[in-house]
């Protein structure tokens, strides 16, 4: 009797007949990693297998692991399965990893968007039988603007508090969002980062990332020293006594939870922006669609209502429960009432 291509367990993902877990989130001795994010890229397994790309970041983030490199693209034989990794848009060197088997093929899809940032390796959609998909945004109310059009809110943003002489501190994730901000804005004045930001962006720019030039924050910089410029930190500086020396200041968060009611007001933030690494409602559906699968698995998000849509749509489509936070974990759980939306 044949064995499940890939099979749902307690440490994650896992393939029977090839032996190994994908971004498994407890220690297994073979791993596939789809990307970077620490709820994806977890320490303590034996072997981990990752994008070439993906390499750096993994050893910066979890120190000495037995990783090797796969290009995209590239098939390699892996006990009775062939696969391969694509990429995801996500954040630079995420992929998605391809299983097949027998003319059998299934995608995990890890994340993604599917808007090209100019930054990540574009997305590609990928035909298979079974597709197993974030849905952090699977809500219709989540649909987002153009990146042009956030960059150059962004940038008005950033000239009028240039205007009213104060710092504008952005706040945005330290891998991938980020480096997305610091490459899609235009040149309006030095950018500083705080240290967390800043190493990850020089790993990247090392790797020839397009990134433009950046300035780690010391204790030698303050809004004095280089007036005009813009700040961009990781969402727990917002607040801090890091962020006190830059005064005054106005402070602004770039992620997709800005499209939620009450989310800004709660964090007490004057100004949010609506752009994420993640897919959209459209963009998820879209994604989907392309695949031409039949058996669809929704995982960390809005699962729940994310299924129900898939099924009337006509699709097989099932939940598969991870420990998954997402890159956007620190976000506050949405307000009750946007969690009751049904698609």
């Amino acid at each position: 009797m044949s064995t499940a291509l890939l099979t749902f367990t307690e440490r994650g993902i896992f393939c029977p007949d090839g032996g190994f877990y994908i971004d498994p989130w407890r220690p297994v001795e073979r791993a596939l990693i789809t990307h970077g994010h620490s709820d994806h890229a977890r320490p303590g397994h034996g072997t981990y297998l990752a994008t070439h790309q993906a390499l750096p970041v993994m050893r910066h983030r979890l120190g000495a692991i037995n990783i090797s490199g796969i290009a995209y693209g590239e098939q390699r034989r892996i006990g009775g399965v062939t696969v391969s990794f694509h990429p995801a848009g996500h954040v630079p060197g995420s992929a998605q990893i391809r299983v097949e088997r027998r003319g059998e093929v299934w995608v995990v899809s890890g994340d993604y968007k599917v808007e090209d940032d100019g930054l990540s390796e574009a997305f590609i959609p990928l035909r298979c039988h079974s597709f197993i998909t974030e849905c952090t945004f699977g809500l219709p109310l989540f649909q987002w603007e153009p990146q042009p059009r956030i960059a150059a809110q962004i940038a008005a943003w950033w000239a009028n508090a240039q205007t009213e002489g104060r710092t504008p501190i952005l706040a945005a994730y330290g891998l991938g969002k980020a480096q997305r901000l610091i490459s899609m804005l235009p040149p309006l004045g030095p950018i500083l980062t705080h240290g967390a930001v800043e190493e990850t962006t020089l790993i990247l720019r090392d790797q020839g990332y397009p990134i433009p030039a950046t300035t780690r924050v010391t204790a030698q910089i303050t809004a004095k020293t280089h007036p005009g410029a813009l700040v961009i930190a990781p969402p727990s500086a917002l607040g801090s006594p890091w962020a006190a020396r830059f005064g005054p200041a106005v402070e602004a968060f770039a992620s997709g939870w800005m499209a939620l009611r009450g989310i800004r007001r709660r964090r007490g933030l004057g100004q949010g922006f609506t752009i994420s690494d993640h897919a959209d409602w459209p963009g998820l559906n879209a994604a989907i669609k392309e695949t031409g699968a039949t058996r669809i698995f929704a995982t960390h998000g809005y699962t729940t209502p994310f299924r129900r849509w898939l099924q009337d749509q006509g699709y097989e489509a099932g939940i598969v429960s991870t420990d998954y936070g997402g890159d956007e974990a620190e976000m506050p759980t949405p307000l009750q009432d946007e969690t009751q939306h049904s698609p």
